[in-house]
């Protein structure tokens, strides 16, 4: 079985490039922290090593699209995937040089902050005069204290309800 699962942030911008046959291919990198003990990680830290995997994305089609408008540098993320292995001749060196990458399935945009930012950008053009963002929750402008006051009637329990 060939299946991953990562959570983590993104290291720099994501890069978005089209194939030939204008396939959106869209690569970044992931900082997914290794889930280190306390102590193991101060050890790590203290002898200059990394606490996280950097493993390199690659999205394609829409999804690739939505990844490198929404996410940016920081921006956290959740990958589902498989892993890819490969390997190419240095044109310089002449040596073989080995990857791995990971091939996504699915992206998740976690980070809400961010969200919240690239979600305001997508909406320029748009009216908006009718929404604020006061912590992440939109008001419509609309009074809600009485908002379903018309629609609400009360039922009586007369016994038929089976639960």
């Amino acid at each position: 079985m060939n299946s991953v699962n990562l959570i983590g942030r993104l290291v720099r911008d994501p890069e978005l490039r089209y194939t030939q046959s204008q396939q959106a291919v869209c690569t970044f990198t992931l900082a997914v922290d290794k889930g280190l003990s306390r102590d193991k990680r101060q050890e790590m830290e203290s002898a200059g090593k990394p606490t996280a995997d950097f493993p390199r994305i690659m999205v394609f089609g829409k999804m690739a699209e939505n990844t490198s408008t929404y996410l940016s540098k920081g921006s956290q993320c959740a990958v589902i995937g498989r892993v890819q292995t490969g390997s190419y001749l240095d044109r310089e060196t002449g040596k073989t040089v080995y990857t791995t990458d990971i091939i996504a399935d699915r992206v998740e945009f976690l980070d809400s902050r961010n969200n919240a930012q690239n979600n305001a950008g997508a909406m320029r053009g748009q009216n908006r005069s009718n929404y604020t963002n006061d912590g992440g929750d939109f008001n419509t402008g609309q009074n809600t204290d009485d908002f379903f006051e018309d629609d609400f009637q009360e039922i009586e329990d007369d016994g038929r309800i089976p639960f």
